[in-house]
C-alpha cells in the first residue's frame, strides 16, 4: 500500500495531472464560447437559409404508452437541439484540429532549425602509438641540447 501511495505521490507532482486540470478547466470555458457560437450566430445565420427555423424549437411529441393525467407535459423529442449539439461538436472539433496542427508545425520547425544548426566541430583524433612515441622521443632530445 505504501508504494501505491508513494507512486501516486510521484504522479502528482510530474505536473502531467496539473497541465491536466487546466486543460480541462480551459476546454470548460472554450465549450461554452463555442456554445455560444452556435447557439447565438451560426444557427441564426443558418435559419436564414432554412427559412426562419430555429433548431431549439424542433421536437416531436412521443405517443403515451400508458394514461396520463390531462396536464401532464406531453413527452417530446427534441432533436433540435442535438442538430445544435452535433454543429457545437463540429467547431470545437475544427478548433482543436486547427490548434494541433499549429503546435505540430511549430514543433517541425523547431527540430529542422536545430537540424540545420551546424554541429560543433569534431574533436581532433588520438594520436596514434607511434605518435606519441615519436612525441617523446622528441622531447626527450630538446631537453638534452
Amino acid at each position: 500500500m505504501k508504494k501505491f501511495i508513494q507512486e501516486f505521490k510521484e504522479f502528482i507532482n510530474k505536473g502531467n495531472v496539473l497541465g491536466l486540470a487546466v486543460g480541462v478547466i480551459i476546454g470548460g470555458a472554450f465549450s461554452t464560447i463555442t456554445t455560444s457560437l452556435t447557439n447565438d450566430v451560426i444557427m441564426p445565420i443558418v435559419s436564414i437559409f432554412l427559412g426562419g427555423v430555429d433548431f431549439s424549437t424542433m421536437s416531436i411529441q412521443l405517443p403515451s404508452i400508458f394514461p396520463v393525467a390531462v396536464d401532464a407535459e406531453p413527452n417530446m423529442l427534441n432533436y433540435g437541439n442535438f442538430i445544435s449539439a452535433v454543429i457545437n461538436f463540429f467547431i470545437l472539433a475544427f478548433v482543436v484540429f486547427c490548434i494541433v496542427k499549429a503546435v505540430n508545425s511549430a514543433m517541425d520547425k523547431a527540430k529542422h532549425k536545430e537540424a540545420e544548426a551546424p554541429a560543433a566541430p569534431p574533436a581532433p583524433p588520438e594520436p596514434s602509438a607511434e605518435e606519441k612515441l615519436l612525441t617523446e622521443i622528441r622531447d626527450l632530445l630538446k631537453e638534452k641540447k
